[in-house]
């Protein structure tokens, strides 16, 4: 299955979720700095080949960490001037990281899968259109904050999650390269 009959091309966006598809997801626990941060394999040049084809690329990232006391904000935002400049490096670019520091239990507007983020980032790039959007996630939250948002949505992972809830997901991959590798250029 691939994202052709869209019809893709600059006037679209990407949003990307961190943890789980574009790096690797620490299991019970959470990137605190740069060496833990391992990109997942194929995920850099899955960013390269989306920087020829979108307009934006957002990264979107529920980081509770923060908000657990487990790393500064200025911590993270290390890693992710780290992970900017390794995206660049490979001939990539992403427009910009928004992260919500919020504790799921606090229900915050800005965390997955509330749209916080989402309206930040139209806010801050105004040619973002939301039904021309593409929410690329490993999780039901990512997934729901791109839907809520009208956007269509790529699920990172195994299809047996997918057959779970089959209208959730408009596509279903099982790591960015492959889905990157689906999208024809027009």
């Amino acid at each position: 299955m691939n994202l052709m009959h869209l019809k893709i091309d600059k006037s679209w966006s990407l949003f990307l979720d961190r943890d789980g598809v574009i790096n690797e997801r620490l299991p019970d626990d959470y990137i605190k700095s740069w060496d833990q941060f391992h990109f997942v394999e194929g995920s850099l040049e899955a960013i390269k080949i989306f920087t020829g084809v979108f307009g934006r690329i957002v990264v979107v990232s529920n980081q509770q960490g923060v908000g657990k006391g487990l790393m500064t904000e200025t911590e993270l935002a290390l890693i992710h001037k780290e992970m900017h400049s390794a995206v660049n490096q490979a001939g990539g670019k992403i427009d910009k990281v928004y992260h919500s520091p919020f504790l799921a239990s606090e229900n915050h507007h800005s965390r997955k899968p509330s749209v916080g983020m989402g309206l930040m980032a139209k806010r801050d790039f105004n040619d973002i259109i939301f039904r021309k959007s593409v929410m690329v996630g490993d999780s039901f939250s990512d997934i729901l904050f791109g839907k809520r948002l009208g956007m269509k949505t790529v699920f990172i992972g195994r299809p047996h999650k997918a057959r779970e809830f089959p209208k959730l997901f408009d596509f279903v991959y099982p790591d960015l390269i492959t889905f990157a590798a689906s999208i024809e250029i027009i």
